[in-house]
């Protein structure tokens, strides 16, 4: 069992500077309160000894996320490990457990509170992340904070965009701002801009639907019927009627053949 660093507790005036980024170290907390404002290192420390799953829990000791009155305490105490999970097993109350190691960069220190050998109840996560302690947010917090930043925007588009469709089709003459109202069709114009834009809209999903089907093919047999008749005489044409030809397929019925 690797043995316990004992490194000296800063002084009171200035050596809070050191451990918490940012300057002066922020009031003491009661655990578990919300402290994902603030972040622990303790440089001094890390030059001294190395970061690993055997002393990391030492190190997260040291910061303000630590419950002095947690059953880990209680096992260092008693010169026992204090992440020893035959030991924790056994106990009930509040207590860490190291869920995630990824040595030396990343270890993930987890808070539940133990009401027997299989009944725990988590309640906040922290993380050594190359050296810096943070409280992890909780998942409610992510969710409302991501729901009101996307609603943030999305009214933002709506806002903007009501602004824009305000404008188009209309121009201000600042030159008659002061002369008599005109009818407002005078004002109307065209937005050429506008108008390409959609334009290039319609043809980019023009250019994404399939292409359409081909008509269907004549019959065999079949001859389309001549349209020109300016090569026969007019007094032919009135002297002998002649017949139109029928179209098999009409004949057959308007839903035989699809119109285009």
């Amino acid at each position: 069992m690797a043995t316990t660093p004992m490194v000296p507790a800063p002084p009171a005036g200035g050596g809070g500077e050191a451990n918490f980024e940012g300057g002066v170290p922020p009031p003491l907390q009661p655990p578990g309160t919300d402290m994902t404002g603030i972040c622990f290192r303790d440089q001094l420390w890390l030059n001294s000894y190395p970061l690993d799953r055997n002393l990391v829990f030492d190190y997260f000791a040291l910061s303000p996320y630590y419950d002095w009155t947690c059953n880990n305490e209680q096992l260092r105490m008693n010169s026992i490990h204090p992440l020893d999970i035959s030991h924790l097993s056994k106990m009930t109350g509040m207590e860490y457990m190291l869920t995630e190691v990824v040595e030396p960069n990343l270890f993930v220190f987890k808070k539940q509170k133990r009401d027997g050998p299989e009944k725990v109840t988590p309640i906040l996560t922290y993380y050594v992340l190359d050296g810096t302690i943070y409280q992890a947010p909780q998942l409610c917090n992510v969710f409302s904070a991501r729901i009101g930043r996307a609603l943030y925007h999305i009214s933002k588009a709506f806002t903007t965009a009501s602004s824009k469709l305000e404008k188009i089709g209309y121009s201000v003459d600042a030159e008659n701002e002061n002369a008599a109202p005109e009818p407002k069709t005078g004002k109307e114009i065209i937005d050429f801009k506008e108008v390409k834009r959609i334009d290039a809209i319609l043809a980019a999903l023009q250019r994404k639907l399939p292409p359409a089907p081909p008509p269907p093919p004549f019959p065999e047999g079949y001859v389309p019927p001549a349209t020109e008749t300016e090569d026969v005489p007019e007094s032919q044409q009135s002297a002998e009627p002649q017949q139109s030809p029928i179209d098999p397929i009409i004949d057959q019925g308007p839903a035989k053949r699809m119109k285009f």
